[in-house]
């Protein structure tokens, strides 16, 4: 960063007369820990990072795309990409967010396999990747501070029991805004979160609207493996749709797809096939199992199959004072499904 210093010049004669104010400064500067602990002083530029997944009309992810297939718009307008680059050359740190409330007992264990096995495979003991898990029933609570060691977070999981109420909100707050040990810009690493809950909140202090809000200042990317049951929808599957759409994640739910090849299954459960997989045999277990392992592929080919995008916000446009800026992504191809954060606020540093 350039800057002019001003026309006056001194002269040389009077440069013994300064020494001494030079001596003094550099004293205060080495003497007090308070004056040092100022330094040093950086001034960053409002970069924005765009993750983005594609996906095509089957729902395969699209991963051999370039910089010049995208175009990327800030209000409207057009922004030169700056930084282009796939995932998988990049480090990523998760947060896991588990649901602890009453509504996790049903099947308990099926989803502590769930998370076991989202930890196992998304934290491979590379450096690169790195993780943390927070519990929420009554209350959030950060069960493992960030390491790239899943098995630590796996061994505490084991030991766990739902039961309480939720704070959903609460867990996601705490996720955006703890001082973690991420090292990087803000837009490196990644950050993402992972909820494995029915997105119900009875005991948050925070809102939905605060944790979305708190999310895109920090260019967190929320996603979810919903845990709401085949023919029990809630209202509060709206609050993880919401979280991950204005994010630019999305939701996945496992449990509602296990009788979608049958047909009528909760008016007629009475054929031979329904009967197969109705609660209690192992058809019905069988089928929890499947769905869910596929829900979690889903997942980890989402959060490893991106394409990051940087950019600056051209000159003019800095000048708007909105709080909140839409962006929206294009690409050069057919039949596909692009997904990307809404937006952003500007010159909002990570909390």
């Amino acid at each position: 960063m350039a800057y002019n210093s001003g026309s006056a010049r001194r002269s040389a004669a009077s440069a013994p007369a300064a020494a001494p104010i030079l001596i003094a400064l550099l004293s205060a500067l080495i003497l007090n820990p308070s004056v040092r602990a100022q330094e040093p002083i950086r001034v960053t530029v409002n970069d924005v990072i765009v993750p983005v997944t594609v996906t095509d009309s089957k729902g395969k992810f699209v991963s051999n795309l370039e910089k010049k297939d995208f175009h990327l718009f800030d209000e409207g307008r057009e922004q030169n990409i700056s930084y282009f680059s796939h995932t998988q050359a990049q480090p990523i740190v998760i947060g896991f967010l588990l649901d602890q409330s009453n509504g996790m007992k049903i099947h308990w264990d099926k989803y502590k396999e769930a998370a076991t096995e989202l930890m196992l495979n998304l934290l491979p003991l590379e450096k690169k990747y790195s993780g943390y898990l927070i519990t929420y029933g009554n209350e959030a609570e950060l069960v493992a501070d960030t390491n790239a060691d899943s098995e630590k977070m796996v061994e505490k999981l084991r030991k766990m029991k739902p039961g309480g109420g939720s704070a959903l909100f609460d867990a996601i707050y705490m996720a955006c805004t703890s001082r973690r040990t991420i090292k990087g810009e803000p837009y490196e690493p990644r950050r993402v979160v992972v909820i494995i809950g029915d997105g119900h909140d009875t005991s948050s202090k925070k809102s939905l609207k605060e944790v979305i809000e708190i999310a895109q200042r920090n260019l967190v990317t929320i996603y979810a493996l919903s845990t709401v049951a085949f023919g029990f929808h809630t209202e509060s599957e709206d609050n993880l749709v919401q979280l991950t759409e204005q994010t630019g994640g999305r939701v996945v739910t496992p449990l509602n797809d296990i009788y979608k090849d049958i047909s009528g299954y909760l008016s007629t459960p009475s054929d031979d096939g329904n009967y197969a997989i109705a609660v209690g045999t192992g058809g019905y277990t069988a089928q929890i199992s499947s769905a869910i392992f596929r829900a979690i592929a889903d997942l980890e080919g989402e959060i490893t199959t991106q394409y990051v995008m940087r950019y600056t916000p051209d000159v003019a446009e800095k000048g708007n004072n909105r709080q909140f800026r839409r962006i929206r992504v294009g690409v050069d191809l057919q039949n596909v499904t692009v997904r990307y954060r809404s937006g952003y606020y500007p010159f909002a540093p990570p909390q």
